[in-house]
């Protein structure tokens, strides 16, 4: 028998659609499930990925991908690598650890929602390959971060982050579970593959990469550039479903899009502004969060979108001015509340890298400065109690971040804005104007959404304080984070406070 070529057999597999006989397409793919609404089915089977993939090729290149990550892997473990990365270096990958890991497994079963309710074979089956990529993702994180547990309780997160009620943690399962468990197939791929993974991932993993890298940590960078060249394969999911779904229901899709990519951004904000801006080694970074945004997220986000015929998010201007702002009020933030942190921030701002921070945001010495200068006061002064919270912030109903993380930089210069919303009877707040209106669109679903203010407030909490607050989410003494650096940096401004004292 005469061997096909590739062209020709390639879509008999991958295109296995049939007309049912013994039951109705709907009862096989429910509006609820599949969410193609009014596109008519042979409009799916249009539907087409530009790299296209056997099962075959996906083993045999993931295969290279494997031996070449774990080689270099168990090559520097015989090394002391690790022992002499920057502190700031080895927070990143806490970080990362920590907050992503246990999402990589939860979009296997996002993936396997497209897998079993994709309206179409080829969409099945570039999803079937994606849920393999996922597990791929969340083992090899799960067993990079794993070694280093003897070295730092840290790393312990990556698996038990998750299982915890950490703010930090229920603000990204709020987010994820919200894009990744409960929508429709056709949600989830405009939220995960074409929102997330066409645009922040690449935030996450190619500008992380990047750092880690120049500082040195090439086990970590190595890890998360094989975890990136997955992405673009399953990544391209969300294209050719946009382009179905546009024909029929654009203001859905808007709608989807507008608001994963709002509270997508809140959320990295957190996990990656401060990984760029000030965990980073000075020496180390390659560009500003603000910059790669621009670049990366902003330029090509608004080009795909408008491809598609969408618009610009109603939100855009608060955006733009989010970048310039939120993930600088989000470190100050998490670094004075770092006592419920699974990581050990970096301030970052010793007087070279105040000076870099103003180069790249020529308003941070005006809004963020006087902010630091009394916490190295405190330092100077002996007083680093003072540097540390006595209670809990205000949080946004919708993200689940501090309302000051948003575009209200909370200094003195801009007092917070919070953004209130009463719903039958009942006061809401929020941080921004975005997660205000998202809260109320999908009210049905958020409305019990709680905060760990509202677990707090509610009794959940037991005793309402800091110390209950700790045990509740699962931090003990030995984990609790704390300064990087153990203030050193405060101590570059020593003499010049020691002048004004003097002086005074």
């Amino acid at each position: 028998m005469t061997l096909l070529k590739r062209e020709e057999w390639h879509d008999i597999t991958r295109l296995t659609d049939w007309d049912f006989t013994y039951v109705d397409d709907g009862t096989v793919f429910p509006e609820a499930m599949s969410g193609g609404g009014a596109t008519e089915r042979e409009r799916w089977h249009a539907w087409r990925e530009d790299y296209r993939c056997s099962y075959g090729e996906y083993v045999a290149t993931q295969r290279q991908k494997e031996t070449a990550a774990y080689s270099v892997k168990a090559a520097l473990q015989r090394t002391n690598l690790f022992d002499n990365l920057d502190e700031g270096t080895k927070t990143n990958s806490k970080l990362h650890f920590g907050s992503l890991t246990q999402i990589e497994y939860l979009a296997v079963p996002a993936e396997l929602t497209m897998a079993r309710f994709g309206l179409t074979g080829g969409w099945r089956n570039m999803a079937v390959l994606g849920a393999l990529d996922e597990m791929r993702h969340t083992q090899l994180n799960a067993f990079f971060a794993h070694e280093l547990v003897s070295k730092d309780i840290h790393y312990d997160w990556a698996t038990k982050a998750y299982h915890t009620n950490n703010w930090a943690i229920i603000a990204g399962r709020a987010f994820f579970d919200g894009t990744m468990t409960s929508p429709s197939a056709v949600d989830i791929a405009l939220g995960l593959p074409f929102t997330i993974e066409t645009g922040f991932t690449n935030l996450q993993f190619v500008a992380l990469a990047a750092g880690a890298l120049e500082a040195g940590d090439v086990n970590f960078a190595n890890l998360i550039s094989s975890i990136q060249t997955d992405e673009a394969r399953h990544a391209q999911q969300g294209g050719p479903t946009l382009d179905a779904i546009m024909e029929t229901d654009p203001a859905h899709a808007q709608w989807v899009i507008d608001r994963t990519f709002w509270l997508c951004q809140r959320l990295f904000s957190i996990v990656t502004g401060p990984s760029m801006d000030y965990y980073t080694p000075l020496e180390s970074r390659e560009q500003s969060y603000r910059e790669f945004m621009q670049e990366w997220i902003c330029e090509q986000f608004l080009a795909s979108i408008e491809d598609y015929g969408l618009q610009k998010p109603w939100y855009w201007d608060e955006f733009i001015e989010c970048l310039d702002q939120s993930h600088h009020s989000g470190h100050l933030g998490t670094w004075f509340y770092r006592w419920t942190l699974f990581w050990n921030p970096n301030a970052g701002v010793s007087k070279a890298e105040r000076e870099w921070l103003c180069s790249k945001y020529p308003k941070w010495e005006e809004t963020w400065g006087p902010l630091w200068d009394q916490v190295i006061h405190n330092v100077n002064d002996g007083r680093p109690d003072l540097t540390l919270p006595t209670t809990l912030p205000w949080i946004c109903k919708m993200c689940n971040l501090p309302v000051g993380c948003a575009t209200s930089p909370g200094s003195v210069n801009y007092p917070v804005r919070p953004y209130k919303l009463v719903h039958n009877g009942k006061k809401y707040w929020f941080c921004s104007d975005p997660c205000r209106r998202i809260w109320w669109e999908d009210r049905n679903h958020m409305a019990h959404q709680r905060t760990i203010i509202d677990r707090l407030m509610d009794g959940s909490v037991q005793p309402a304080d800091l110390t209950g607050c700790f045990d509740y989410m699962g931090i003990s003494s030995e984990e609790m984070g704390d300064d990087a650096f153990n203030m050193a940096w405060a101590f570059d401004y020593a003499e010049e406070y020691a002048a004004r004292m003097a002086a005074s």
